[in-house]
This record gives C-alpha cells, sequence and structure tokens, in this order.
C-alpha cells in the first residue's frame, strides 16, 4: 500500500507546504522523507496538525547523504509533486544546503521555513550551555536523581534528558527546578527522615542555585508558551504579536529573546508574501512519523532499511477504503521487488545470508567485502 500511495503522487491545485527530514540511521542507511501539507490546515484544524493531515510525497533511501544528493532527490520528488509555496526543515547543514541548491535552479527561489521548536532549542543551548550555573545544576540533579532511584520518592526525581537534542526537551527540566524550589523553600531544620530532610540530603545545594533555576525555568517556560502558540496556531499577525508580547517576559540580556525576535521578523515576511493563511512552522509532524516508525522497526532482532521504509507512506494521510483499494491496485508483488532493487541494492540480511551460504566457501582468514 505505501508503494501505492508513492506511485499516485501527482500535483494539487492548492498551496501547500513541504516538511522535509532525514530519518534517524536504521542500519547503515537512512531516509529523506517529504511532507504535503495543504496551507489551510491550521485555519480548519484550529490546532496542530495531526499524520492524517499529510501526505507523504516522497521516499528516498541512501547510505551516502550530502547537499547535492539530497538536492537531486529534492528534484525528482517535487517534479511529480508540483512545487510547493515553501519548505520546511530543521537546521541541519546538509538539508540547508541540499535545499538551496534545489532552490536556485528554480525559476524563483522558495521560501525556507526555520522549524521553530529546533530554533528555540538552539537558542536556549547557546544561552546556558557553557554557563557554570548549568553545569552544576546538570550534575545535581543527576547525582540526586541517582539517590531517589529505587525509592519512594522515585517520582520526585528530575525528567531524563536526552543525550541528543536535549535542549529540544529542556523546558520540563525548568519546571522540575521550580517546583523543587517552592517544596524545598522551607526555613529550619528539617525532621529526620522526612520527605524534606531527603529530598535536601539528595540535593544538597539546590537552594543555592535559585538565581540561575529562577532565570532557567523562566526562560524555558517562556519559551516552551511561545512553541505552543506557534504549533497551534501558526504564524501570522495576531500569533506575531502574541509571540513578541511574551518575549518581553524573558529575563533581562535573553539571548533566546533576541533569537525568537530575529526569527519572527524574517518569518512573517514570509507569512505576507505568500498570502494571508496562517504559516506552518513546525516539523513536529515528521518527527511523529519517525517515531512510529521506529515503534515497528524496534521489533525486528536486525533492524535494517529494507522494503519495511515503504511503511513510512501508509502511516499518514486520511486512508479511507476507496484511497486504500486504489493503492493496492497501483502496486503488485514485482513492484515491490523492482523498487527495493532499484532503492536497496542490499540489506544485512541478505548480507548475512549471502555469507553463511553453503555455496559461498571462503579462504581462511578471509572475509567478504560488499
Amino acid at each position: 500500500m505505501g508503494l501505492g500511495l508513492l506511485k499516485q503522487v501527482k500535483p494539487i491545485s492548492q498551496p501547500w507546504v513541504a516538511i522535509l527530514d532525514h530519518s534517524i540511521d536504521i542500519g547503515t542507511k537512512k531516509a529523506l522523507v517529504v511532507l504535503r501539507v495543504p496551507m489551510d490546515v491550521l485555519s480548519k484544524r484550529g490546532s496542530a496538525i495531526q499524520l492524517k493531515d499529510c501526505e507523504c510525497v516522497g521516499l528516498k533511501i541512501s547510505e551516502r547523504v550530502n547537499g547535492e544528493t539530497v538536492a537531486l532527490d529534492l528534484e525528482g520528488i517535487f517534479t511529480s509533486a508540483g512545487r510547493p509555496v515553501a519548505v520546511i526543515k530543521d537546521c541541519d547543514s546538509t538539508l540547508q544546503k541540499g535545499v538551496r541548491l534545489w532552490s536556485e535552479k528554480q525559476p524563483a527561489a522558495v521560501p525556507v521555513i526555520e522549524d521553530i521548536g529546533h530554533v528555540m532549542a538552539t537558542a536556549l543551548k547557546a544561552q546556558f550551555e557553557k554557563t557554570r550555573g548549568y553545569k552544576r545544576f546538570i550534575a545535581l540533579t543527576t547525582k540526586g536523581a541517582n539517590c531517589l532511584r529505587q525509592t519512594n520518592l522515585a517520582f520526585l526525581r528530575p525528567p531524563g534528558l536526552r543525550k541528543k537534542g536535549r535542549f529540544q526537551s529542556i523546558g520540563k527540566l525548568g519546571q522540575w527546578g521550580q517546583k523543587m524550589l517552592d517544596a524545598m523553600a522551607v526555613k529550619g531544620r528539617a525532621k529526620k527522615g522526612s520527605t524534606l530532610a531527603r529530598l535536601r540530603a539528595a540535593f544538597p545545594d539546590l537552594m543555592r542555585l535559585k538565581p540561575f533555576i529562577v532565570r532557567f525555568a523562566t526562560t524555558a517556560n517562556v519559551s516552551s508558551q511561545i512553541m505552543e502558540t506557534l504549533k497551534n496556531n501558526g504564524l501570522d499577525q495576531v500569533s506575531y504579536e502574541r509571540c513578541s508580547q511574551l518575549s518581553e517576559e524573558f529575563p533581562r540580556n535573553s539571548k533566546v529573546k533576541k533569537c525568537l525576535l530575529s526569527w519572527l521578523q524574517r518569518h512573517i515576511e514570509i507569512q505576507k508574501n505568500i498570502g494571508t493563511l496562517p504559516l506552518l512552522v513546525s516539523s513536529d509532524i515528521i518527527e511523529s512519523l519517525f517515531g512510529n516508525f521506529k515503534h515497528i522497526m524496534e521489533r525486528s532482532p536486525q533492524a535494517d532499511m529494507n522494503r519495511t521504509a515503504l511503511l513510512i507512506p501508509a502511516l499518514c494521510g486520511n486512508l479511507g477504503e476507496t484511497i486504500i483499494s486504489q493503492a493496492l491496485n497501483q502496486a503488485h508483488h514485482r513492484d515491490l521487488e523492482k523498487w527495493e532493487k532499484d532503492n536497496i541494492p542490499y540489506t544485512m540480511r541478505k548480507k548475512r545470508q549471502d555469507f553463511f551460504s553453503k555455496k559461498n566457501i571462503q579462504k581462511p582468514g578471509k572475509l567478504l567485502c560488499a
């Protein structure tokens, strides 16, 4: 069905934006996925878009990825799907170059929308990561979390941070810090063995970090409110003014505020040039799609990018009985074999089968290389 859906992709009359990203590496490969989202979806839904609002118009599997390969893939995808009015992507340099190279070949430049989530995460990282207060706070929460692990106070442990892209969810840590400051702001000695005494033992220097935690939590909280506004309503004059107003709540000399205001100014101009509809500014939906796909792939004992990548087109879109029937009629088993041969010439499983095949007799000390 996924292959059938891809074969049915064609241009549409209404304006749309393209959301594109590379999946996480699975085996030695990754997938470039392009989603089509009509411009009017946000105004119709009145909230953040869902997978059923999207159509997968492009899926390219690669082992070697650079700006030139991305540009070539986009050329083929947009030849079939038509040209979007704008492209949404994160801050990845490879995608940046690929989109630029593709756009330079177009009759008119296609606006590029920088995903607000990644922009804010980058700003938060620049603001805090190298500061002494942040380093002490992270060290304290890490040590304290270990103290509370497997105790009846484990529910008070600080939220775990992702190794990659940790500043995209850093707001939860700020909320935790503010809550713990309130809980531990009790004067005097705590009763031995009480919850307060145990928390003070687990996080002994937390109150000394109060000035930093308040600044950190305020910045993270305001950032979360701004992102919630933009992800649910898109960017137009109303949300622009709302976010500008919220930015006044950032602490003085905030790098995050400076970055946000610069982003708002650039992107409100894009919105005005495209039309009157709210501008989609978040690529969260493609992350959700990859999360669903990864959940399925984790069931495999030996994860590898193979024909199951064609599940991606089938995981989004508003798939009714008619659409499913049409998709299944578009693709047959021989089409799957041809697609796999053209897009994924080998898989780890095939290499393994070949290596351990009785027909494949190897000389001692010599391994196959493909």
